[in-house]
């Protein structure tokens, strides 16, 4: 694949990909390292143009990704990347076909999310100490994210300005750079009042941001720093609960489609694009359904 060709129709997939469908950079990122992945591969086997690749090569790709050991999911990934830029290359007439058009994705396994029962979720919530700016940061990212479902990049890039206490709600941007507003209960709000008032100023003297979250030098906090918080308070809880900060997420939905919520709501709220996305968790309340059952009846 030749390099000049190879970034200049790179370049236009990801300028359509920012413009059109307003993907995130991480999303924008991880088409760019399947694409060069895939050219790179092309590229040892003296394909220099990609209107040259046909479905033989695709099935030689693939065949090596298979041997590489490469997990389904990230081979579906890998060929959901380059189907979309493909399909992007034909609708503006740069290659004449699509290779990957009739190539199958490999089936995927279901797995069930992991989730919390509601003791374990009120012993973790418990541990932070709300004497100190640090503890009341911790309290409220531990109880805004039971409370609302939202995704740790969206807890990170919320704003003093993004919650509304009178409403109850918080302004988040989702997949996509999609908005949406999601539900805080009023043991959240405490939370987020405490860190408002208690705990954030005392942590920003110096530097002066909007982010809501921040670090003990006033930094935004990132994805990473919120895994380690949570994994420093699940470990005082229990060596064996497997916890990351999406286990949240989906707390929040099983718990709300246990006590009764429709699943359009639930599916408004996690801002799923697609109600197959939230069905997942109809799984998990019926093996829930099951393990109780089975628990408690006399003929299980």
């Amino acid at each position: 694949m030749e390099a000049l060709e190879s970034d200049r129709l790179l370049l236009l997939f990801k300028q359509y990909l920012q413009i059109e469908k307003n993907a995130s950079p991480l999303t924008i990122a991880n088409y760019e390292k399947d694409i060069r992945a895939f050219a790179a591969f092309m590229k040892q086997h003296d394909v220099t143009a990609y209107a040259a690749v046909s479905y033989v090569h695709v099935r030689s790709y693939l065949t090596e990704l298979h041997r590489q050991n490469y997990a389904r999911r990230s081979i579906a990934r890998k060929l959901s990347s380059l189907r979309s830029f493909y399909r992007f290359l034909l609708r503006e007439e740069l290659v004449g076909h699509n290779p990957f058009a009739m190539t199958a994705t490999p089936k995927l396994e279901k797995k069930l999310p992991n989730f919390l029962f509601p003791k374990e979720v009120e012993a973790i919530l418990q541990l932070p100490d709300t004497k100190t700016p640090l503890g009341l940061r911790d309290r409220a990212i531990l109880e805004m994210l039971y409370a609302s479902g939202m995704r740790v990049s969206e807890l990170v890039g919320l704003t003093i300005r993004s919650v509304d206490t009178l409403a109850g709600t918080a302004l988040v941007f989702g997949k996509g750079a999609k908005e949406r507003y999601v539900p805080l209960g009023q043991h959240a709000l405490v939370a987020y009042k405490q860190y408002i008032q208690r705990g954030r100023p005392f942590l920003c003297k110096q530097m002066k941001n909007d982010a809501l979250f921040v670090n003990v030098r006033g930094e935004p906090l990132t994805d990473r720093s919120v895994r380690r918080i949570i994994n420093k308070y699940v470990k005082q809880t229990s060596e064996l609960l497997k916890v990351s900060p999406h286990t949240f997420r989906h707390t929040f939905a099983t718990h709300l489609l246990e006590n009764g919520a429709d699943l359009r709501s639930v599916q408004e709220m996690l801002g799923h694009a697609s109600i197959s996305s939230t069905q997942i968790y109809t799984h998990v309340t019926r093996e829930r359904m099951r393990f109780v059952y089975n628990q408690a009846h006399p003929r299980a």
